[in-house]
């Protein structure tokens, strides 16, 4: 029951120092001017052939440096121990199941380990799943239908119709891809329904209305797809039609994100109202309605919203905007409102009810509906809580806080239609996960699951500082070390970053960073920059289009400060960060190479004036702009890493890597960037995974081998002195 616009990853706050250096304003580069410079048009960029995601040319290449690169690092004689670390972590039995509530209160969980390293969908009851040795039901085995088909099947999710939940909808890719092929499945027979529902691999999504008919939208055929490459049309698919059969009920237009199609259901699974969402960009929207003749009524929504949750007839409702309700009131950025769902749909001027408005300094970090009740997952300076409200018969809505550990990270999991239970993560930095059940009706909550230390924390200690960005801005980050680290700048630190799309970084328990860095002396930490959400809509807005640069300066502001508390130094900082902490990178890495002696680049953001025209590019220009708009191209050519990058710059030598699966950020921006760095001189660690999607891990061994990578990598910059090249 989510509607966003966009498509569908703790201790006491110590004061900045006054021998804390803040940042001076250093502006990035001055990109080349558009005639002429380099890769400012398709004509002066000497690498698009990259950009054949599996051309025999760009393929060549990969291989290449694919072999170059796995001999160095694999050839360090801390590889392998790295990699068999990593891989008894990933593929390790001792984790916790992440559990799924159903209808009928049973718990469905997806498992990965060494015997299942596509995974296995399983089921058990409440009772069981608490108890020490959970008996679990299989109910569809992942590894053993990719090799009795011979595909490479990656498990994308499954959507059954409430309240039985017999039918489901099960998502598959082929190797990681976002694009899934979605087969019809009967749970109780554990069988794929035979001439049941079948939609051929395509980005888009399917959604039950009842047991005959779904809404689909997908790829239809030339002319149905949006500009960034998914869905514009949705129809309503009846059984035994042909996809070509069924009706369509909305189109959206070709500048659009996307369209989807889900339906509104109470606790009991009744259907109360069949929605769906037009992306006009990757933060605005709009909501239609389906009428019972087919037509559609545009529903009265602030453009900048999500609707959260159906709970005892409550429809809950985030603004992402300042914005004034056909009823008059006005309410701000962040705040959770909530109407009489009925009345409303009658008339839009039903007045709502304030539940939540954040402070500057809080941000909710999720919501759920128990059958009664609101859950929150509440921050104040990136420490959380979880709150339950509730509606009184007056309309007003009241808060109590479940009792849970302080000065944690939270997430609310999932919830029971059939009770107020609830499930609840807690982690900390160096805390391990645990799972709580909680009560949303009474407010208790015990520990359910409790994962052992994967790493020895022992004498290791969290700080939380402030940095000062260029404009005075303070940001927040978190430095994870041993309570003994020497402050003489000398300890190999790695930064870690992302910085958009309102995404958060919250404490929470890394195993393998524990285990691969820290436990060998690393220190890891944490910015929490602007263009995240930390706190909240205003925060992630902050460094929005026009302002990214902002971002790209907390960051730096962050590694200043680390050097001048002396943390670390130039020859022991290193700076991590994937997709959009891709793009992070490299501004790091084009406008402070002095700062760093290390950067890894995950599936990365780099060629920012064609981001738009590669793959799901497009639906980004709401978060960077539109390159083709020559004031925007101004901007965003200021800071776009592959334009900037010039010979006589203070480089270290950067790992990148990608994955040819990927079908959301093109691995083009990766190879482009290693081919022009190495043009100009600079040695580069490249590898490509030529398998698994943007997660750059198709399955779990995979995954290990991509961990030990990395660490082997910043082990030879950060900790051998002087550096490995």
């Amino acid at each position: 029951m989510i509607r966003t616009a966009a498509l569908a990853a703790l201790l006491a706050s110590t004061a900045l120092s006054s021998a804390a250096m803040a940042q001076t304003s250093v502006p990035a580069p001055a990109a080349a001017e558009s005639s002429g410079g380099f890769a400012t048009t398709d004509a002066t960029d000497p690498y698009l052939w990259l950009e054949e995601v599996e051309g025999e040319r760009a393929m060549a290449w990969v291989e290449e440096h694919n072999e170059r690169s796995l001999g160095v690092l694999r050839g360090d004689p801390r590889f392998e121990t790295l990699h068999q670390q990593a891989l008894e972590i990933v593929q390790s039995r001792d984790r916790i199941p992440s559990p799924g509530f159903n209808h009928d209160g049973t718990i469905d969980n997806f498992w990965q380990d060494a015997e299942h390293v596509r995974g296995v969908w399983r089921t058990t009851t409440l009772d069981s799943y608490r108890s020490g040795a959970p008996q679990w039901e299989t109910i569809l085995d992942f590894d053993a239908l990719a090799a009795a088909e011979g595909k490479n099947w990656v498990y994308k999710g499954a959507t059954c119709l409430p309240p039985e939940e017999t039918r489901c909808l099960i998502s598959l890719s082929d190797g990681g891809k976002d694009a899934v092929t979605v087969r019809e499945f009967d749970r109780a027979t554990k069988t794929f329904v035979e001439n049941g529902f079948v939609l051929p691999e395509s980005k888009g999504g399917a959604s039950w209305v009842d047991e005959n008919t779904l809404l689909i939208s997908r790829d239809f055929g030339p002319g149905t797809l949006t500009s960034s490459g998914y869905p514009m049309i949705v129809k309503v698919l009846t059984r035994g039609q042909t996809i070509d059969q069924a009706r369509t009920v909305f189109t959206g237009q070709p500048t659009d994100v996307s369209v989807s199609g889900y339906t509104l259901r109470d606790a009991d699974g009744v259907v109360q109202a069949t929605l769906i969402n037009r992306g006009v960009n990757f933060y605005e929207g709009e909501t239609h309605r389906l009428n019972a003749d087919g037509t559609t009524t545009k529903l009265e929504l602030p453009a900048k919203s999500n609707i959260n949750a159906l709970v005892r007839g409550q429809l809950v409702v985030t603004t992402d905007q300042d914005w004034t309700a056909p009823s008059g009131q006005a309410f701000k950025t962040g705040d959770v409102i909530a109407w009489d769902l009925n009345r409303w749909l009658a008339d839009p001027a039903t007045p709502a009810q304030l539940v939540i408005r954040p402070t500057e300094r809080e941000a909710i970090e999720g919501i759920t509906a128990t059958r009664n009740k609101l859950v929150v997952a509440l921050y104040e300076n990136v420490r959380g809580g979880v709150y339950v409200y509730e509606p009184n018969p007056s309309g007003e809505w009241a808060r109590t806080r479940l009792n849970l550990p302080q000065n944690v990270s939270v997430g609310v999991g999932s919830a029971s239609e059939r009770d107020d239970q609830v499930f609840v993560s807690v982690s900390g930095y160096l805390n391990p996960s645990s799972l709580y059940l909680a009560d949303a009706a009474t407010g208790a909550a015990a520990v359910t699951k409790s994962l052992p230390a994967k790493f020895d924390a022992t004498g290791m200690t969290v700080d939380q500082f402030e940095a000062r960005s260029a404009d005075g801005t303070m940001i927040p980050y978190f430095v994870v070390h041993r309570g003994d680290m020497a402050m003489d700048g000398s300890n190999p630190t790695l930064l870690y970053g992302y910085g958009g799309f309102q995404n958060s970084l919250l404490p929470g328990y890394s195993a393998t960073v524990g285990k691969l860095w820290l436990e060998r002396g690393g220190v890891y930490v944490i910015a929490n920059t602007r263009g995240g959400g930390e706190f909240g809509p205003r925060w992630h807005q902050a460094a929005l289009q026009e302002n990214r640069q902002r971002a790209h300066e907390d960051y730096q502001a962050v590694a200043l400060d680390l050097i001048a508390r002396d943390i670390t130094s130039q020859p022991r900082l290193g700076v991590m960060g994937g997709s959009q902490g891709g793009l992070f990178m490299g501004a790091m890495l084009t406008q402070r190479p002095d700062l760093i002696n290390a950067a890894v680049i995950q599936v990365p953001l780099f060629d920012m004036l064609r981001f738009h025209k590669l793959l799901a590019g497009a639906s980004w220009m709401a978060e960077y702009g539109n390159p083709d708009v020559p004031a925007e191209r101004a901007w965003i050519q200021r800071y776009s890493p592959y334009q900037n990058l010039r010979t006589g710059q203070p480089y270290p030598e950067v790992f990148i890597h990608t994955s040819t699966k990927d079908d959301r950020v093109h691995p083009g921006h990766a190879r482009k960037a290693a081919a022009r760095l190495e043009e100009l001189g600079y040695p580069v660690l490249f590898y490509e995974n030529t398998d698994g999607g943007h997660a750059a891990g198709a399955n779990l061994r995979e995954t290990a081998r991509r961990l030990a990578l990395e660490y082997t990598y910043l082990s030879r910059r950060l900790m051998d002195q002087p550096a490995q090249e």
